[in-house]
């Protein structure tokens, strides 16, 4: 049997890493998903096992190669962003990758923002809110001011998934959507780096930037291999290339993001305070985007109801959309507890949603990711944006196509399918 063409896509969460191949039509013809235990920094805070992911996707690319079943044309990669990884002079990396999470030290936030500038008017400028660690900027400027001595060894920091790249191909590039990624290392305005980047000598320190859509350069002298894209910002392509009516794509995962391409209003004080920002699409572009930590809260109260009903963790799965259930208060059952439950998370997606909505003429919302397939949230945030057409996206594994439609003209000889994309419109109850 002839080898099917494929490009195979890492997608890298900080949960599940994904191995995925899609053939020259876009459809998925296989996957593979691992898991790492964590490690620890310096500090005892939990951190990315580096050296595992490296060896797993070495590993794998050299199973895919001796596989007749599939003929790799093209790689590429998507992974979550404000993670940066740094490299010494020759080319070593330099552990570990910290995390985002880790609470940033008060103490050197006050002394930044006394040097460069008040957090609102770097917010503003940055299109970041403030959000210590996860302004991976940030990262880098902890590490200068209170770990010199390592510091001082760092050549290059590269994000996740430039990084990853870089792992193949040996070439280091920087790329918009990551540097847009809520970093605090982009000026908005001046559509370049920020003038703290160039005080504190950090801009000598990253890599020359790439467009999303380019290559990072040839694994075995043979095979493309892209820079590597920010998972948020790779789901989004999947949209950009099928539709060209206004929308709003509401990506839900851990977080639930909406992004909305077609919004240029500048950022206000008020909505950055509400975790509105902007991203950078792959094409350079800017994207207003709202976050919302909807999909963690969803897992911890699920994990409670579970208990306190004494049902299965996924017994919500079986739980269908009832209005009655919604009028009752007393919580006497699993299902009028879950719809007060999504009730709450909905109303706070109205509130993040609109963020990003107001002002502008967009009339479909397009709903991917876990939610998606959740039939409450579904109906409720239906019934809450009644002058708007609300879709659910049958789009298997977003991000991961969107890595590799960012990269089609390097490997694919035909046109991109415009079917890629199954919505499924939800009416009012």
């Amino acid at each position: 049997m002839e080898a099917i063409s494929v490009i195979a896509i890492f997608d890298i969460g900080k949960t599940n890493k994904k191995l995925l191949l899609f053939d020259e039509h876009y459809k998925l013809v296989w996957e593979i998903s691992n898991k790492f235990g964590e490690l620890v920094d310096e500090d005892g805070f939990p951190c990315e096992d580096v050296e595992a992911l490296t060896f797993w996707i070495h590993d794998s690319i050299q199973s895919l190669l001796k596989d007749d079943r599939f003929l790799i044309k093209a790689i590429n990669f998507s992974a979550y962003g404000a993670s940066f990884l740094y490299l010494d002079k020759n080319g070593k990396l330099i552990p570990p990758l910290y995390n985002y999470l880790k609470p940033f030290p008060s103490d050197l936030s006050k002394k930044f923002y006394l040097d460069h500038g008040s957090e609102e008017k770097l917010a503003i400028e940055t299109a970041s809110p403030i959000l210590g660690n996860l302004n991976s900027g940030m990262q880098l400027y902890r590490i200068k001011h209170q770990l010199p001595e390592k510091y001082q060894y760092i050549e290059t920091a590269l994000h996740l998934p430039q990084f990853l790249s870089y792992l193949l191909t040996g070439n280091l590039y920087s790329d918009y959507t990551s540097i847009g990624c809520h970093t605090q290392l982009w000026d908005f305005n001046k559509n370049t780096y920020h003038n703290w980047v160039s005080d504190e000598g950090i801009d000598l320190r990253l890599a020359p930037i790439k467009d999303g859509d380019a290559i990072g350069g040839y694994f075995d002298n043979s095979i493309p291999v892209g820079i590597g894209i920010h998972d948020s910002s790779a789901a989004l392509i999947p949209y950009l290339i099928s539709f060209s009516e206004p929308f709003i794509l509401l990506s839900t995962g851990t977080w639930c993001i909406s992004l909305n391409p077609f919004n240029h209003f500048d950022l206000t004080e008020d909505q950055l305070k509400q975790d509105c920002l902007f991203y950078i699409s792959f094409k350079g572009d800017p994207v207003k985007a709202s976050r919302l930590f909807a999909g963690w809260e969803h897992e911890q109260k699920v994990k409670e109801l579970a208990a306190q009903f004494n049902k299965p963790q996924d017994y919500y799965l079986t739980v269908s959309f009832d209005a009655e259930l919604l009028k009752n208060q007393e919580l006497q059952s699993y299902e009028s507890a879950y719809h007060q439950l999504m009730w709450y998370i909905i109303q706070q997606q109205v509130i993040s949603t609109n963020l990003v909505l107001s002002g502008t003429n967009v009339r479909k919302i397009f709903v991917d990711g876990g939610f998606s397939k959740n039939p409450i949230y579904l109906q409720l945030l239906a019934n809450s944006f009644p002058d708007l057409k609300i879709y659910a996206a049958s789009l298997s594994q977003a991000s991961a196509l969107g890595a590799a439609l960012s990269i089609h003209q390097h490997w694919n000889k035909y046109d991109v399918p415009k079917d890629m994309i199954e919505l499924n419109y939800i009416s009012i109850k």
